[in-house]
């Protein structure tokens, strides 16, 4: 899928003057020029910038060729792709929806297995993978970067 320069610079150009708006809630320290929010505005800042620039260049380029809006990739006509765009999309809602209740590693592995079964991995390699994923992506986490991951139903088992 391709969006024109134009639609996507827009959409950067809200985000950044979205941003910028919150920022300037920020409370002022006393006795400093540059508050908590001076590095986020000026970074809002260069992204206006630059979503200007990119709606100017899609314009452009709109004016200067027939192109359209918004181009439907060819993989959206494939079923095998927008199978697995879906699925990808429902382990995304499945782990905000249930990773609280199940805990990290439960979901980790239902996720992983379910998107190895749709790239149609071999079958007695997806547990064992899923398995093994969980638990690196949990101790890289949980153990090095000190994430609370959820442990749900795991609680009582919790290192």
């Amino acid at each position: 899928m391709k969006f024109n320069d134009t639609l996507i610079g827009a959409a950067l150009l809200a985000l950044a003057l979205s941003i910028l708006s919150t920022v300037q809630t920020y409370p002022v320290i006393p006795g400093q020029n540059i508050g908590p929010g001076a590095f986020p505005g000026l970074l809002a800042t260069l992204l206006a910038v630059c979503a200007v620039l990119l709606i100017f260049k899609g314009i452009k380029a709109k004016t200067m060729q027939r192109e359209s809006w918004v181009e439907i990739g060819g993989w959206v006509k494939s079923w095998f792709h927008l199978r697995n765009f879906l699925i990808t999309i429902g382990c995304l809602l499945f782990y905000i929806y249930t990773s609280d209740k199940l805990g990290f590693l439960i979901t980790a592995v239902i996720i992983t297995a379910t998107m190895f079964w749709a790239l149609e991995v071999r079958r007695k390699l997806i547990f064992p993978i899923a398995i093994i994923v969980a638990f690196v992506i949990h101790t890289i986490f949980y153990k090095g970067l000190r994430v609370p991951l959820p442990w749900g139903l795991l609680t009582p088992f919790q290192w």
